[in-house]
């Protein structure tokens, strides 16, 4: 009965530990082989999940599985933040655990899609103004909704409004184009963020780095007279 409990002790251990343990133990020597396997998993920090059948045999806290990891200590991978980065912007963020990073990032993405999108109604509404006032159509006056009221749009102010309407149109398509550009630098500037972040999250910031300035006379060797060949100055000495 020792012997079947010994072995499927082993069986639900992980691989690192049960490579360890060669044999199951004999009757004589169970109490060894578990305080051995515990002593493995104290050093591992992780526990074994245990069957539900053979929890009336064995302690079942000594078969939970639980890896934990030191978030005090952890390092992102620049390569993997990139890769976030680049698949799902603001990931990198995430992943580099620098959350307040995130209303920026898709702070600036909504700003730039709110303006893309606005400027582009607006060129639509101006150019089809300027289709409309230049065409010979009467019945085409889109361009009516962009007058103060009273204004009218006869043969003596025609060729003003022709004018504005056309300068109007050039000047939300230039911006609505701006605007995309801003979303695809915002975007860029998202992935770089991560990946550089990332990269100064491995940067020594021991207490070895340091700068020492201090008094100090050189000796240029111009003359033999120690007096007259030597000179003060400051000596800096940088630790990194």
């Amino acid at each position: 009965m020792v012997k079947v409990l010994s072995f499927c002790f082993l069986t639900f251990l992980p691989s690192s530990v049960a490579a360890q343990v060669i044999e199951p133990a004999p009757l004589d020597s169970i109490a060894v082989l578990e305080a051995r396997v515990d002593s493995m998993l104290a050093a591992d920090t992780m526990h074994v999940t245990m069957p539900d059948e053979l929890e009336p045999f064995l302690p079942a806290d000594t078969f939970k599985l639980k890896v934990s990891r030191d978030w005090a200590t952890w390092k992102p991978q620049p390569q993997k933040a990139l890769w976030l980065a680049l698949v799902l912007p603001g990931a990198g963020q995430i992943y580099n655990r620098k959350y307040w990073k995130l209303p920026i990032v898709y702070g600036g993405f909504v700003g730039c899609i709110y303006a893309m999108t606005w400027n582009n109604t607006m060129y639509r509404d101006y150019s089809q103004a300027y289709l409309d006032i230049t065409d010979n159509d009467p019945s085409t006056e889109s361009y009516n909704k962009f007058l103060h009221l009273g204004r009218k749009i006869d043969a003596s102010n025609e060729s003003i409004f022709k004018e504005l309407f056309k300068k109007r149109r050039d000047r939300y398509r230039r911006w609505r184009d701006l605007s995309f550009f801003c979303l695809v630098g915002v975007y860029a500037l998202s992935v770089i963020d991560a990946y550089v972040d990332a990269e100064l999250s491995q940067f020594d910031i021991s207490n070895d780095l340091s700068l020492r300035v201090t008094p100090a006379v050189m000796n240029n060797s111009s003359s033999a007279n120690p007096l007259q060949s030597s000179s003060f100055g400051v000596n800096c000495s940088l630790n990194f």
